[in-house]
């Protein structure tokens, strides 16, 4: 029997967005399966159909060959239907069990009890057709947990927790409170809330997201253990060796509306991504071998402490280097997004420095750029040459003449010139002349203005070269336009406002925008984070063609296969600290993935 069957669903956002356009597909009990497609090709607005977040325009849904009405959440869990979204819905200060009884209604407990009583209840008969009487021990512990499970109860409510844990393969401690749990705990919590609830049917939309590869291993074997007890499972994902890994069958949605549907077994990656672009796409990432080698910033020693106290990032220490792509793994809230921002200027660092060494030649030094007394130091080790190309040495030479002599620009950098970040703003490093771009993981929160149209947001990077009161926007619409065309945005035109689009254009966009600058150094959170397989591999090109230009290349990323393909570097980052810098091509991606967890290698 179909657990599941969608005939006909169409939903629509306003009059020109279709995010389901007539879709019919069936999903069979007790197997799990993958629902793949590309940004925009419906596959999260479906799900959120079928769990009462959204309500279609047209079609019907059949939960177990019967046709329902699902106007919410709770509907949803009425006919056992639950979904653990990206984002956790969990209250930090209470324990696991409180956040499993959250919520729960006297209907629910009534419900409890009687599925209590379908399990207790042949085992009481049992025991009184042998010759128990009413007043057995054993008889009395049974009717006590029918009555438990009908009424709130946290004790009884634990070892049901632990119960279903035991069951399925769960690793959690009922009373364990949420902030101290890691990512996976949290997870785990929330799918054990749902099964507390009485779920058959199971949406995960991108569960591995954020999980090292022996949690993602522990995950699938707990589906499988699911699967294994006749639920059923349905997985969002990216993910294309994931899907082949855990799934028995994978439906496919392209541009809103139904592609097809493989058993797993039958198929593999490039025809599930021929499935879902509708074209063939290469889905080799290509890494070159490094070339002009040059060590461009020094990270020595920084820390970074959160506004509440707590240790964001311990005393990091590395050398980005300029022609190569240094990848950074690490469970989420390691320090990532701590590290690229107290680089970029955004947020105050203690103990150490960040020196970026500029490859630019034969430029005269400025009191912007140093002090009188570091010019003096440096110039005695041999940094500053005269307008002829002679080394320089003002260590003795009094000041005021040494301050005549920089406005006349007659000290100039003998090598590469050496400019200490410290405390200095993003405006001061951009008039450093440092080329630093920086593709936050906040796209509209720190990236881009929503409100804006995309030739506006072209502006904001260089808005502070306009004289008086206007602007030229003659260049700024240049490069939407390119942008557009190269990045294969869809948009209605280059005046859409910014927050109206997709997530994965929105990237697109922000992505496009901070490499035309050709910058020195390319930081990138999390660049390809929601985007389809054809939109990632095209980021990772861009990615690759940064590096062959000399571009010093920080790239944050989620997906361990991919950090290993793309990377000639790994930092990997564990509860703040670095944990190890290892070589791609001499470690397992378990390795890596030990190191998220428990740190202690290093081979740089």
């Amino acid at each position: 029997m179909d657990a599941i069957r969608f005939e006909n669903i169409t939903k629509t956002f306003g009059k020109k967005v279709v995010a389901s356009n007539n879709v019919s597909f069936s999903i069979e009990k007790g197997k799990i399966y993958s629902l793949l497609g590309e940004n925009g090709s419906g596959k999260t607005s479906l799900m959120n159909v079928l769990v009462g977040i959204y309500k279609q325009d047209s079609g019907k849904i059949y939960v177990n060959g019967e046709e329902v009405e699902i106007n919410s959440p709770k509907d949803a869990y009425k006919y056992r239907i639950g979904m653990i979204h990206q984002h956790f819905k969990l209250v930090n200060v209470f324990t696991a069990t409180e956040n499993v009884l959250l919520g729960l209604t006297r209907s629910d407990y009534k419900q409890f009890a009687k599925d209590q009583e379908d399990i207790n209840g042949p085992l009481i008969q049992n025991l009184l057709d042998q010759g128990a009487s009413k007043n057995d021990k054993e008889v009395k512990r049974l009717r006590k947990e029918i009555k438990d499970a009908g009424r709130f109860n946290i004790k009884s409510a634990a070892r049901r927790i632990t119960a279903i844990c035991d069951k399925y393969g769960f690793q959690i401690d009922p009373y364990q409170k949420v902030y101290d749990m890691s990512v996976s705990q949290k997870q785990t919590l929330e799918i054990v809330k749902s099964l507390y609830r009485g779920t058959d049917i199971l949406i995960l939309d991108e569960p591995t997201a954020v999980l090292t590869p022996q949690e993602t291993k522990q995950l699938f074997n707990v589906l499988r253990n699911m699967r294994a007890n006749g639920k059923t499972v349905i997985i969002i994902t990216h993910k294309l060796n994931e899907v082949m890994e855990i799934s028995d069958k994978v439906v496919v949605l392209r541009k809103g509306e139904y592609a097809g549907e493989v058993e797993t077994k039958n198929t593999n990656e490039k025809e599930l991504t021929n499935l879902m672009v509708g074209r063939k796409v290469d889905l080799q990432i290509k890494r070159s071998t490094p070339k002009n080698v040059e060590n461009r910033l020094f990270i020595n020693n920084i820390s970074v402490t959160n506004i509440d106290g707590t240790v964001a990032l311990d005393n990091a220490s590395f050398v980005l280097r300029s022609g190569e792509i240094l990848g950074v793994a690490g469970i989420s809230g390691s320090g990532q997004k701590e590290l690229l921002e107290a680089i970029a200027g955004l947020r105050r660092y203690h103990g150490g420095d960040i020196i970026f060494h500029n490859p630019k030649k034969e430029k005269p030094v400025t009191l912007f750029h140093h002090s009188i007394a570091k010019i003096k130091r440096m110039s005695k080790e041999g940094f500053f040459h005269d307008k002829n190309g002679n080394k320089l040495d003002v260590s003795n030479t009094p000041n005021k003449i040494v301050e005549e002599m920089v406005k006349n620009e007659e000290i100039i950098f003998y090598d590469d010139e050496i400019i200490d970040l410290k405390d200095k703003k993003p405006i001061e490093i951009r008039n450093l002349g440092i080329k630093l771009s920086f593709v936050p993981e906040d796209r509209l929160g720190m990236g881009l203005v929503g409100s804006m149209d995309i030739v506006d947001n072209m502006m904001l990077r260089s808005y502070r070269k306009g004289k008086g009161l206007f602007f030229s926007r003659e260049k700024p619409q240049q490069l939407a336009e390119e942008i557009v065309d190269e990045l294969e945005v869809v948009t209605p035109n280059i005046h859409t406002k910014v927050g109206k689009l997709s997530g994965g254009n929105i990237q697109k966009i922000l992505v496009g925008r901070e490499i035309s600058s050709s910058p020195k150094v390319f930081m990138a959170a999390y660049p390809v984070r929601g985007l389809d397989i054809n939109s990632s591999y095209l980021i990772y090109d861009l990615l690759n063609q940064q590096k062959e230009r000399g571009t010093a290349v920080l790239f944050v990323g989620e997906d361990l296969d991919v950090l290993m393909a793309l990377s000639d570097r790994i930092l990997v980052l564990s509860q703040g600290k670095v944990a190890g810098i290892v070589d791609p091509r001499q470690v397992s991606k378990e390795d890596v993935g030990l190191l998220m967890t428990k740190g202690g290698h290093n081979n740089d």
